[in-house]
């Protein structure tokens, strides 16, 4: 069998997705990278010598199956229509789109092009996640009618290491961030495990600025709260990227009959736990328990980062690609777009006193004609486009001259 040849767009994150091609004998043919330093470190990483490009157009000529894109988060859909034009199958890290426009753009290249898409989510496959996912399937919690996604992920406000290798600079789009922009974490492990996708959204901010010791942070809110209501009736809450208490990654499904949640704070550790008129045969009420992979690379899995999802869905998407098939909910193209849609619409109903937006239906061409022209957007653009709309809850929100001047200073160190 032929080796399946990856580019690889983005020398950040993208060295550590390419890693999991690697161990899945891949072969990584061309890196691109905007900043050569990065590039040329990410070479070194990797322990290949291969092809560095600046410029994306260039780099996608090489002769290669599929693109990483792991470039800035919220600019892959023009990336993935280029491919979409040239037959590249497109493996995408985190949002699909970065505006409402751009997922109808996204939809209607993919829709003319050959190239299968995956959106690379790797949180769906961690051990506890996928053990609720199995669970859910078995059918002894009954219907999933409530479900609550966490991805909290705060860290220290004068930590000098992490501005300088995820922010870069002041205006970096991690900087501009909303709280509910970074959704995939929390949402696609519940879309996954109960295949509901949400058709509507309302969220309200926890708006609470980091002062002391905090470099130049435009954004004052600790977190999104976000309720989803999704096409089976049930409802979802859910976080985005979440900056309280202590950092975790949690989950709760709960049934008619029953209920499975991994423990904050308790490693992966499972609580499967069933209402004492609703017992299955061989369970206790209240059942705590270790998942296990049960799976033929689990080695391969346990080299692999953010819990072993990393190596998994690399997997998924090259028997995508060997038996010429589209990824399934939620790591398919649609699912895609809706995710990022609920990212973006549930920070307009922050910005809009907690109002319910409709998620759009992107399969049907007259809910995407509603959306075509919409380009609202908290970041500023690699052209130079600036923003246009609030990335806080609080529009007059600014960080301090002290704070910029202490970012520069540690980017600078």
């Amino acid at each position: 069998m032929e080796k399946i040849r990856i580019g690889v767009f983005g020398a950040g994150r993208g060295i550590e997705v390419a890693k999991n091609f690697l161990l899945l004998d891949c072969d990584i043919v061309a890196l691109c990278d905007f900043n050569k330093k990065r590039a040329d470190e990410g070479i070194q990483k990797l322990g290949i010598d291969v092809p560095v490009f600046e410029n994306f157009d260039e780099f996608i000529d090489r002769d290669m199956d599929a693109v990483i894109l792991a470039n800035y988060f919220h600019e892959h859909a023009p990336y993935a229509i280029k491919c979409f034009e040239k037959g590249i199958h497109v493996f995408s890290e985190c949002i699909s789109n970065g505006t409402m426009a751009e997922g109808v753009e996204l939809i209607r290249a993919y829709e003319k092009s050959n190239s299968i898409y995956m959106l690379a989510e790797n949180y769906p496959q961690m051990i506890f996640n996928r053990e609720m996912k199995r669970v859910c399937d078995n059918g002894t919690l009954g219907k999933i009618i409530y479900a609550e996604g966490e991805y909290n992920h705060p860290y220290a406000p004068d930590d000098a290491e992490f501005n300088k290798n995820y922010v870069y600079f002041v205006n970096h789009w991690r900087n501009l961030l909303p709280r509910s922009y970074y959704i995939t974490h929390s949402l696609a492990p519940l879309m996954w495990s109960t295949g509901a996708t949400p058709v509507k959204v309302s969220a309200t901010p926890v708006f609470s600025p980091i002062i002391e010791n905090a470099t130049a942070r435009r954004v004052g809110d600790r977190a999104a709260i976000i309720i989803t209501t999704n096409d089976d009736d049930s409802v979802f809450r859910i976080t985005g990227c979440g900056a309280f208490g202590a950092h975790h990654n949690s989950y709760r499904l709960c049934g008619e009959n029953g209920q499975i949640e991994n423990l904050r704070g308790m490693g992966e550790k499972v609580m499967l736990r069933y209402s004492d008129w609703a017992i299955p045969d061989g369970m206790e009420e209240v059942n705590l328990y270790d998942p296990e992979w049960n799976d033929n690379d689990e080695e391969l899995i346990n080299q692999s980062g953010h819990g072993g999802g990393d190596y998994i869905i690399a997997r998924m998407f090259l028997d995508c690609i060997r038996e010429g098939k589209q990824p399934e909910h939620p790591f398919d193209i649609y699912s895609a777009v809706t995710m990022s849609s609920v990212a973006i619409l549930a920070h307009r109903s922050i910005l809009n006193g907690g109002a319910p937006y409709d998620i759009p239906d992107f399969k049907n061409e007259e809910c995407r004609k509603e959306y075509e022209d919409d380009r609202q957007s908290p970041f500023y653009g690699t052209d130079g486009t600036e923003p246009n709309i609030p990335c806080c809850s609080n529009p007059d929100y600014r960080p301090t001259e002290e704070q910029i001047n202490r970012m520069i200073e540690v980017l600078n160190s």
